[in-house]
């Protein structure tokens, strides 16, 4: 019987395969875990999906055969067990063997399971001369030569292998804690041995937005693409009088609790509000290629031409927020996207100030924001 953790993982990557994201899937599937159990899904999901070209080119090196030839039940046993085997120092490789055998067979693939066991006895930690650069560094080819034009094939490789790396653990905390080291950001945290339950955990990237918009006691403050809500608690340890919207009713539910007004509106139309803000937040729906450490699915899921179609929502969206805007406030456009379609080009000529962080370089996840 594949242990809880093994099956979680299992499950998960299964749904990512047809459609899912891995974060919120492990987030509900892994509630019912112990911590251990929990925390070794998370890294066998979000490990199989960082390398997942380099684990589908192993799967052919040691088999024979394309992995997308593969029924999917199959495909991602062998990422789990490969991922395991040669990525993670501390499993026995027979455990690993035995309990990816064990879910092709849970999953009715029975017939698969000797031909999964013959390619996992083939596989060592003997290094691989891979076969592109693309391969080597688990990213697109078409990505990676956006970003050799937009930063520099150094940069580019750099945050490439950033997103290989299991990001560390930020909290939003107004003061200290046993286990917390303070970073650049006031009442951002690093983790280092704290147990993060009870507290807010939120990227040091994310984090970095807020503070952009000066925000002081009384402003009226409007969150236009506000969920998950990270940003809007923030904001309210300002006491500003805040307004969050989202497109979603139910996306705007875990704000509840923040207690303030929650309105569920497309931001690409007029905006229903009498009142100007002194300062408003457009922290736009975006690619997320900033977030690939976080969030790995993104980049085998996404093409060109929604970079495009995504540029068409965030102009409109920041249209609407300038209407919204009281003569002199402040505006703060943000993604977390390293597309510049998505960013500079967006706010072209309005901008008084940009700011960018790039994985690799900065802490935490790729994050773009301008001062209007």
């Amino acid at each position: 019987m594949p242990s809880p953790a093994r099956s979680t993982a299992f499950d998960v990557l299964l749904r990512v395969e047809s459609g899912g994201f891995a974060a919120d899937l492990l987030f509900a599937l892994s509630k019912s875990l112990d911590s251990r159990d929990a925390g070794l899904a998370s890294e066998i999901t979000l490990g199989a999906l960082r390398f997942q070209s380099q684990l589908d080119y192993l799967i052919e090196h040691y088999s024979g055969r394309p992995a997308s030839r593969l029924d999917a039940e199959v495909r991602v046993a062998l990422r789990m067990a490969i991922y395991q085997m040669r990525y993670l120092e501390r499993i026995p490789a027979h455990s690993s063997v035995h309990e990816s055998i064990e879910l092709i067979k849970r999953a009715r693939k029975r017939s698969a399971a000797g031909f999964a066991n013959a390619v996992l006895r083939k596989v060592d930690r003997q290094p691989v001369s891979w076969p592109s650069r693309a391969i080597e560094l688990a990213h697109p080819e078409w990505l990676l030569d956006r970003w050799d034009r937009q930063f520099g094939a150094e940069t580019a490789d750099a945050v490439a292998r950033a997103n290989l790396v299991r990001p560390e653990t930020y909290v939003r905390l107004p003061g200290g804690a046993p286990g917390l080291e303070a970073t650049e950001i006031e009442g951002c945290y690093r983790v280092i041995s704290a147990d993060t339950r009870g507290l807010r955990v939120q990227d040091i990237g994310s984090q970095s937005i807020v503070p952009l918009l000066g925000l002081e006691p009384g402003h009226r403050f409007l969150d236009l693409c506000a969920a998950p809500g990270n940003k809007t608690a923030q904001a309210l340890e300002s006491d500003v009088k805040a307004v969050a919207c989202d497109i979603h009713p139910r996306r705007l539910a875990p704000l509840r609790k923040l207690g303030i007004s929650l309105v569920a509106l497309d931001a690409r139309e007029p905006l229903p509000f009498r009142v100007k803000f002194d300062r408003i937040l457009v922290d736009a729906p975006c690619s997320g290629t900033g977030t690939l450490a976080h969030n790995p699915e993104i980049k085998w899921r996404l093409q060109p031409g929604d970079i495009e179609e995504l540029q068409e929502s965030q102009r409109r969206i920041l249209g609407r927020a300038r209407e919204a805007l009281a003569p002199g406030g402040r505006l703060v456009y943000s993604t977390c996207s390293l597309e510049r379609e998505e960013n500079e080009d967006v706010v072209e000529g309005l901008a008084m100030r940009t700011v960018r962080r790039l994985p690799g370089r900065d802490p935490g996840d790729g994050f773009f924001a301008a001062i209007l």
